[in-house]
């Protein structure tokens, strides 16, 4: 389609801006451009059917499936966005005063409650505005323990193998080196590798528990004590929170301090970038380093405040406010018997698509799963040469959004799936129909998975030269 440059022409434009109501004030000339921006010049029909063709172009949990693996892409309660779109949510400005945002103070410390509750923390912060960016803070937490501790030798963050691949680069962000610790044949931790691994120097383990297989560790109380032994801190990866909240809190297996996706699991539409939020919450004894500010009730108001030994801000402002009023809304309208029904949902709608198609596709782990489980097409790829990617792409000609491809990297030809507790049975029936349908082109028809998608506006891309030569500018023509 044409981008919104080339559907432009000079002269042409539209009154969508209504007549300034206030005072218009003048800058110092200093501070103004040269030159008018080049912006596009368009009637009004042209622009809403630029966006229209775009909305048609763009798949989301609205247009159907999509079991994207560890993302956790459910469908989002219209609810949350009305209560995110009140005026005084969105009429706020970051500069006012707290007197003047008491409402808004009160969201971010009801749900720090709910959300320590829910995990098993003491104290949490919100300013983090992804999950990668909450591993990076929650590691500076175990990091400016250490330190203040007098123990500069803890110098490596231990990773299993099967991780999420944030986790190694945050714990290098943070000044740490990264020790990767093998899964065992079960997809847990390999117990006597990271007894092998742990010592003196270890400040911390990173983990995510269900995993990234979608298996939960059996040895998970183990795990931590290991670790706790050798002097280190444990850090839960909340990336697959969405199987376990309201059954089992990381703050009971051990954890020290855990990051969570409201984006995932808390209900906020997600992808593309944005918007997110992955707030940090910890034990009682980091709450000292947590970002400044905190939030406090005093005397029935609520106040800012600065914890003793704060590592200072790790963003301006207060985090993705919005984000928050949407995991609030979602906490309150499920409730305590809620919260714990929905994860119960999504392994059970895991659980129930896996076994729908466990007798025709390989699973890399023959168990029972939890929010997600991960598929080998090593065999199926041997046997008719059709990939991991070309079943992917197939999927886009029924309306369904590919799975995780190649993820986690110790599955070969890995497809991760994640139905999320938002589906209906009927809609997972119909998705192992097509999962079962591609499985007999495979065998049939090979070469018409390598050119797969057929019926979709884009077929397949030059992905590698897409990632690696971006084209972020638009060039006009001289």
């Amino acid at each position: 389609m044409k981008l919104l440059f080339e559907r432009s022409r000079t002269g042409r434009g539209q009154s969508l801006i209504p007549a300034c109501d206030v005072p218009a004030v003048s800058f110092d000339p200093s501070l103004l451009r040269a030159e008018a921006p080049r912006l596009p010049e368009i009637s009004e029909v042209d622009l809403g059917r630029h966006y229209t063709e775009l909305a048609k172009q763009t798949h989301g949990v609205n247009d159907g499936f999509y079991p994207l693996g560890s993302c956790t892409m459910k469908y989002n309660p219209r609810i949350d966005e009305e209560m995110a779109a009140l005026p005084g949510f969105t009429g706020i400005h970051p500069l006012q005063g707290e007197d003047t945002a008491q409402g808004c103070l009160e969201v971010l410390f009801r749900l720090e409650k709910l959300l320590c509750e829910i995990t098993g923390m003491d104290g949490m912060t919100f300013q983090p505005a992804a999950g990668a960016h909450g591993e990076y803070t929650g590691l500076l937490l175990i990091r400016r323990y250490h330190q203040a501790r007098g123990d500069a030798a803890r110098t490596k963050i231990l990773v299993p193998d099967s991780a999420h691949g944030t986790n190694p680069a945050s714990a290098v962000m943070a000044g740490f080196s990264v020790v990767s610790i093998p899964s065992n044949a079960q997809g847990g931790v390999d117990l006597d590798a990271l007894r092998a691994a742990v010592g003196p120097d270890t400040a911390g383990l990173m983990l995510t528990n269900p995993n990234t297989v979608g298996l939960f560790d059996p040895n998970i109380l183990e795990i931590t004590e290991i670790v706790h032994r050798a002097g280190g801190l444990c850090y839960y990866d909340g990336a697959n929170l969405n199987a376990i909240m309201g059954h089992v809190r990381p703050g009971d297996m051990g954890f020290d301090c855990v990051h969570l996706n409201l984006h995932k699991t808390f209900s906020t539409p997600h992808g593309g970038g944005g918007p997110g939020s992955g707030p940090v919450g910890c034990k009682a004894f980091l709450e000292e380093y947590l970002p400044e500010p905190r939030i406090r009730e005093e005397n029935g108001a609520y106040r800012f405040c600065t914890p003793a030994h704060t590592m200072g801000r790790v963003r301006s402002f207060w985090g993705n406010f919005l984000v928050a009023v949407r995991a609030l809304t979602y906490i309150l309208t499920l409730g305590r018997e809620g919260i714990p029904e929905a994860s119960a949902g999504a392994v059970l709608n895991a659980n129930y698509l896996m076994n729908k198609l466990k007798d025709s596709y390989d699973m890399s782990f023959d168990t029972i799963c939890m929010h997600e489980f991960v598929m080998t097409l090593e065999r199926l790829k041997h046997e008719t040469g059709v990939s991991a990617m070309d079943v992917a792409k197939r999927l886009l000609d029924f309306g369904m959004h590919p799975p995780t491809m190649y993820f986690p990297l110790i599955v070969h030809e890995a497809l991760m799936v994640e139905p999320t507790e938002t589906e209906s049975p009927e809609t997972l029936d119909e998705a192992a129909s097509v999962f079962l349908g591609i499985l007999e082109e495979a065998r049939t028809d090979p070469e018409s998975l390598h050119s797969a998608p057929h019926s979709c506006p884009i077929g397949r891309p030059d992905e590698v030269t897409a990632a690696r030569s971006p084209v972020l500018r638009y060039k006009f023509a001289q």
